[in-house]
């Protein structure tokens, strides 16, 4: 008789789950691959090749292959390092301005193959495949289409050559996880400038890694957020207006970062910062301190963007010392700031429900659910009712992107000890994660209020956490 009653109520939920549809997208939204890359949030960046042993951040291409020569390379350190710190992938500058290639390309004799290193048997991209994947993480590429080594730069051969570069590498190496293109198109060594041809380039990603997130100045997997400065804008969309651009000729920095409101593609931002002053290894150098961290992580990944944060190998070939620490210490931080959720036993209200699968207490549950406002609610609420007075300074907001980016506006407030509401803060865009840098407080509830949409919020989740490492200024509530 029990199985019976468990058949009936089985049976009764897929037919209530079936009357009950989820809300439309509303405009462009991800790609399998782009919603992975989203929810990725931090992956490493790694500059190496000959600029690591002259010092300079742009090569000339006329630099000797006998130059590139690490002594203790150990791409595995490297995976091991990005893994236990929290990063998802490495991406690394297979080929650089200067034209070195990382791996033994059959179309160009400035290349590892005839470096000291390794008797030219060593393959820099092979090593990294193979240590991604005993870590379980990820692996990107970098392959700037400037050359200032190639005799065919600056004529139709050299687009062919290219392509046939990238063919080595995203054939040779397993999946891969982000194709990254600069947009950067200097003279070659004959004096030239290229016409780089985007759309070779970009379908020959397509077909070999058709999962592969391709990074360019205006995507079409994500775009530049327009500075090297860690930060992304208050405001920021996912999506972008590509008509009219390609990389190198790309809309204004102010648009690459904020992005278009409406949109036409799903282009979400790219903040690349290196840990250091520079993007390759230099002597002499030291990385950034753990608060500049915290606020690049806050401003980066806490306004909707994901953190490529370059952490450049030595000349060894490992990763500094130096920087491996300050990474340990900053995924120190990150857990111990966001551990525990100070909206754990909430009870969530709202407004108005979409329908009676995608209501409030979703919010409160620990399921890929999601809440979904009514779509005749003009400023749908939250309530966020604690069971006590809980104390927090951060607030993150997430949206289900699926369904798109909606929300533009919206604001915060907290239940004060005489029963009134008070103004805490206030923000603009949400999309896959926003999180917000308030003074401390306590209380036993919070108002979320949506003044603006394009479409019905669909929200993830909203949790609250406790940062201990204040920032420079912040100052408890009333204080």
């Amino acid at each position: 008789m029990r199985g019976a009653k468990l058949l009936i109520g089985t049976i009764l939920a897929v037919v209530a789950a079936g009357c009950a549809r989820p809300p439309a997208a509303y405009g462009p939204v991800p790609t399998p691959g782009q919603l992975r890359w989203q929810e990725s949030e931090m992956n490493m960046f790694c500059h190496f090749g000959p600029n690591t042993f002259t010092g300079k951040e742009w090569g000339d291409g006329d630099e000797s292959e006998a130059l590139f020569n690490p002594t203790q390379m150990d791409c595995r350190q490297w995976a091991r390092v990005a893994r236990q710190t929290g990063f998802s992938s490495i991406v690394v500058t297979a080929k650089h301005h200067d034209g070195f290639c990382l791996w033994p390309s059959k179309y160009s004799s400035h290349t590892v193959a005839h470096s000291p290193w390794k008797e030219g048997e060593g393959d820099v991209l092979k090593e990294l495949a193979a240590a991604c994947a005993g870590e379980g993480i990820g692996m990107g590429v970098y392959l700037s289409p400037w050359d200032r080594n190639a005799p065919s730069y600056g004529t139709p051969e050299y687009n062919e050559v290219f392509a046939g570069m990238l063919g080595e590498v995203l054939s040779g190496y397993g999946e891969i996880s982000e194709q990254w293109f600069d947009g950067a198109n200097g003279e070659g060594p004959n004096g030239k400038r290229q016409k780089y041809d985007w759309e070779l380039f970009n379908s020959t990603v397509a077909k070999l890694q058709p999962d592969a997130v391709i990074f360019s100045d205006v995507g079409p997997g994500c775009r530049w957020v327009g500075n090297e400065s860690g930060v992304a804008p208050d405001s920021c969309w996912a999506t972008l207006n590509t008509k009219g651009f390609e990389p190198g000729k790309a809309p204004s920095a102010d648009v690459l970062g904020h992005g278009n409101r409406k949109g036409k593609e799903w282009i979400p931002a790219e903040v690349d910062v290196s840990i250091r002053n520079s993007w390759f290894w230099q002597p002499g150098e030291h990385p950034k301190t753990l608060a500049e961290l915290l606020r690049i992580y806050y401003t980066s990944v806490g306004r909707n963007a994901v953190l490529l944060l370059n952490v450049p190998p030595d000349r060894r070939g490992l990763i500094d010392p130096e920087d491996s620490l300050r990474l340990v210490e900053f995924r120190t931080a990150l857990d111990s700031i966001f551990s525990h959720n100070m909206a754990d036993g909430a009870r969530f209200e709202t407004s108005s429900d979409y329908n009676h699968l995608y209501r409030a207490q979703n919010l409160a549950l620990a399921f890929d659910g999601f809440w979904a406002a009514g779509k005749a609610d003009s400023e749908p609420v939250i309530n966020v009712e604690l069971p006590e007075g809980r104390t927090f300074n951060r607030i993150v907001l997430q949206e289900a992107i699926a369904f798109g980016q909606r929300v533009e506006n919206f604001k915060i407030e907290y239940l004060a000890p005489d029963g009134s509401w008070k103004a805490l803060t206030s923000g603009s865009t949400i999309g896959h994660k926003r999180i917000l840098q308030i003074p401390m407080v306590t209380t036993s509830g919070l108002r979320i209020t949506f003044h603006r949409s394009l479409a019905p919020p669909v929200i993830k989740s909203v949790a609250l956490y406790r940062d201990n490492y204040q920032m420079d200024g912040e100052q408890p509530l009333g204080e």
